[in-house]
């Protein structure tokens, strides 16, 4: 095994560009392998391993140094500890609560020492009399015998090596640790050599080892060092791909753009919308809402299309940064797109940029005095027919200044006289493909086809390293300070009986001083597999027992259209004290009465959308308060509750909620098919992060990847289809 390393590894430099490319392992079935037949390939199947290329980036999850190894006679009660012992007796007993337990005698030369396993059946099979096992554990004891509790096994078969890598596996597959060390070994002996697709000068300046080399060494180190190395070279390669299909993208997308170079001064008697709107405002913009107004006019000036990401804590004020870029547009006589996930929400933003730009006219020939108010219209799918068919009228002919809307906005019907701006809201819920749909609308015109200038904004704060790869495609502004006057929210969890009692107490305070409360519940309705409060009974028993006697109100998402802009109505104009909801308010929910949010089952939400929740209260000057009531059965739950209680900072949560999740559930559709972070970590790798940027830079600098047919191929096992047909049309 290890002269299969050995050989594998000496592949390297310039020359291994010639070998075996990960496509090309793509295209031979996991059952071409020695020693895999039907039964071990079904198996294998189970796992997600169907080809050589699974095979071989099935990388060990942990190892294990033998040379640490103990004899049991000197193991000592409390210490970690490696054991080569063979399995003397086997037993399997029901105890209480129907558990399985399975008890295993196993003796080196030195002594003997009792293995357990709880819930694990199976292991009975693994590790029949007879059998040598390398075992891995906390020595304990119990009634007075040393033992090992559930400790890691693997069945060490005749291998030698000091470092025994642990491989992820089922208890369903059957598969023991060491079938796959021999199967990747053979695998990578018959591939050899392995195209490397980076020249060595790169791997120099970035000491990093050839990819043969790092298979090999990850599989089969005979040093942890080498093991570290190899690591850190096959982690450039994953950051390297998801930062070309960045790079790529933003080149796809000023490949052909025609721009538009809008006037940020007006000359002459045309009017300048932008100042207008801010001598309305009740307010000053921040250094930060200043600074961001200036990185969006000098792109809204330029030749290429705006392509920027706003990205603020909740309550920063994206929102009046947008109403500036818009505003611009329309000054020179072009037309605004405000894109929104839900309807709730893009009633919301109406409401908003109605009350926001009221007073505020343009020049119209069209009609009578030649200047009109500005027309902001709403387009969703529950639109009825007549106003729909009316406001899509008003966009063809130039009537319409603002359209906000959902999914709407992306049907065919739907085209503009001369659309100039688009603002997408809650970036993370539209894909790419979404945005370009919207945006590919500017070529619609029949005067001047362009590409509108597009922002896209979040109020979930992201790392900046998670940003070079979720919108590496995109320039970035960022909003890092509060309006003044804004005070911290208060956030408390409430567990014991008499501080959920002073939370409601706390409710119908607020309540009195004339302002207004949210409830959040996780369900709709109850359910009889999920203990969690639901929106509709707790309403019910909060308007008969703890808030007796105020206007509580209901809001979910099954409820229709109409019905939640009514309850919104209600709530906004205080008919309602209290709104009971689920997170259909999660974001953009803007009642600056209310001052006091509550959340039930409160370590059921992620960091991310407490954050967002907490954000509905805490928009004006009053104090603002948060609680989270219930008992997290785990310490993830209890870890998120109290990096709630203990920061506001939305970028301090964000870097926590990364550890907590892990960067696949926030890469989200990034990584479908493969996951392409199987080994990397935007945090830990940040420097790897950066230098694979400026090496994806550099590759894809002029014509592209046409110079790199390989690592075409090898892209496209990583993005689905539709990504790669984007990516490689050119």
């Amino acid at each position: 095994m290890r002269r299969t390393a050995e050989k594998a590894g000496k592949q390297d430099g310039d020359s291994a560009r010639a070998g075996r490319t990960l496509a090309q392992l793509a295209e031979i079935p996991v059952d071409r392998v020695n020693r895999i037949g039907t039964k071990r390939s079904e198996a294998l199947f189970s796992l997600g391993i169907e080809s050589v290329v699974d095979l071989v980036m099935h990388y060990p999850r942990r190892y294990i140094d033998r040379t640490r190894q103990s004899e049991v006679a000197g193991m000592q009660v409390g210490e970690e500890s490696v054991v080569v012992a063979e399995v003397r007796s086997s037993h399997v007993r029901r105890i209480r609560g129907g558990r399985v337990l399975v008890e295993l005698d196993v003796k080196d030369e030195t002594g003997l020492l009792r293995v357990v396993f709880f819930n694990q059946a199976w292991r009975a099979k693994q590790l029949p009399v007879g059998t040598n096992a390398l075992f891995f554990g906390k020595l304990d004891t119990y009634r007075g015998k040393r033992q090992f509790a559930n400790p890691v096994v693997d069945l060490v078969g005749n291998r030698t090596g000091r470092i025994v890598p642990i491989y992820p596996t089922s208890e369903a597959s059957g598969i023991a640790g060491w079938e796959f060390g021999e199967w990747v070994g053979e695998a990578l002996w018959r591939a050899r050599p392995l195209h490397d697709p980076l020249p060595s000068s790169v791997l120099s300046a970035l000491d990093l080892m050839g990819r043969s080399e790092a298979f090999a060494g990850i599989h089969h180190p005979s040093t942890f060092a080498e093991q570290k190395a190899a690591r850190r070279r096959l982690a450039f390669d994953e950051l390297l791909r998801l930062q070309l299909e960045v790079v790529m993208r933003r080149q796809e997308a000023e490949r052909d753009a025609r721009g538009i170079k809008h006037t940020i001064v007006p000359q002459g008697d045309n009017p300048n919308l932008v100042e207008q709107f801010k001598v309305g405002l009740e307010f000053t913009f921040t250094k930060a809402q200043t600074r961001a107004v200036a990185e969006l006019e000098r792109d809204l000036a330029g030749a290429l299309p705006m392509n920027r990401l706003l990205q603020g804590d909740v309550g920063a004020g994206k929102t009046v940064v947008a109403l500036c870029a818009l505003l611009t547009g329309i000054q020179g006589g072009h037309q605004g797109a405000f894109m929104a996930p839900t309807e709730v929400l893009a009633e919301q933003h109406l409401a908003s940029l109605r009350k926001d730009l009221e007073g505020l006219t343009k020049a119209d020939d069209s009609v009578l005095g030649g200047v009109r108010p500005l027309s902001i219209q709403l387009l969703t799918g529950r639109l009825r027919a007549k106003d729909r068919q009316g406001v899509l009228d008003g966009l063809r002919t130039g009537a319409v200044d603002i359209v906000v809307g959902t999914h709407a906005l992306l049907t065919d019907d739907v085209r503009f006289r001369a659309l100039g701006v688009i603002v997408i809201d809650e970036q993370h819920r539209f894909g790419v493909e979404q945005r370009a749909a919207l945006r590919d609308k500017g070529r619609e015109r029949s005067d001047e086809a362009a590409d509108p200038d597009l922002l896209v904004m979040t109020a979930t704060p992201i790392p900046r390293t998670a940003a070079m790869v979720v919108f590496g495609d995109l320039d970035r502004s960022v909003l890092d300070e509060m309006p003044q006057g804004r005070l911290p929210i208060e956030t408390h969890w409430a567990t014991q009986p008499l501080e959920v009692a002073g939370c409601w107490q706390r409710v119908r305070d607020e309540v009195a001083l004339g302002r207004r409360a949210y409830v959040i519940c996780p369900l709709v309705e109850d359910s009889e597999k999920v203990e969690a409060t639901s929106a509709v009974e707790e309403r019910t028993r909060l308007a008969l027992g703890e808030l007796r006697g105020l206007a509580v109100g209901l809001l979910h998402g099954q409820m229709k259209g109409p019905e939640k802009e009514e309850v919104m109505e209600q709530f906004r104009s205080g008919e309602l004290d209290v709104l009971v909801a689920t997170v259909v308010i999660e974001v953009g929910v803007d009642v600056p009465e209310a001052s006091v949010i509550v959340i039930e089952d409160a370590w059921r939400f992620g960091l991310a959308q407490l954050h967002q929740l907490r954000g509905r209260v805490g928009r004006s000057d009053v104090q603002s308060y948060c609680y989270l009531l219930g008992t997290p059965p785990n310490d993830d739950g209890a870890v998120r509750l109290q990096a709630l209680v203990d920061s506001n900072d939305g970028f301090a949560l964000a870097e926590i909620d990364l550890d907590l999740r892990g960067e696949g559930t926030l890469l989200g559709s990034r990584q479908r098919g493969r996951s392409d972070l199987r080994l990397a970590s935007l945090r830990r790798d940040e420097e790897l992060l950066i230098a694979s940027r400026h090496v994806a830079a550099s590759m894809v600098e002029g014509d592209g990847l046409q110079g790199e047919p390989e690592m075409v191929d090898e892209l496209r096992l990583f993005v689905d289809d539709e990504e790669a047909d984007y990516l490689f049309k050119s």
